[in-house]
């Protein structure tokens, strides 16, 4: 008996396939649930960020007696606030009376 003979190192590597292979699989689960956390927090964002708009609108109309002029005046007296890198706002205004036309559209790398 040799006891300093070392082990093919050909035997263990079938071995090791399965342990790896897991590995990879916990891996790709993880990224995949990373991911779909990432796009369900972007629709609630998207969501939220709609609602605030409306609600802005209908508050200015509420105090006022007209829709606001512009987008910027939202944000100037209401307190309308968003991200224009992540987020682009068409905001329509068809008269004091008339509730405008508002389109939020997320921009690349703003998730959906």
């Amino acid at each position: 008996m040799n006891r300093f003979a070392t082990k093919s190192r050909s035997r263990d590597f079938p071995g090791l396939i399965l342990p790896v292979a897991g590995f990879i699989l916990i891996l790709f689960l993880f990224f995949a649930g990373v991911g779909q956390i990432s796009q369900s927090s972007g629709r609630q964002e998207l969501e939220s960020l709609t609602q605030a708009v409306h609600r802005n609108i209908i508050h200015c109309y509420a105090i006022e007696g007209q829709y606001p002029p512009s987008l910027e005046y939202m944000e100037e007296h209401y307190g309308l606030t968003y991200d224009p890198s992540r987020y682009f706002i068409d905001y329509q205004p068809s008269g004091a009376n008339i509730m405008p036309s508002v389109t939020i559209i997320p921009l690349e790398g703003a998730g959906s």
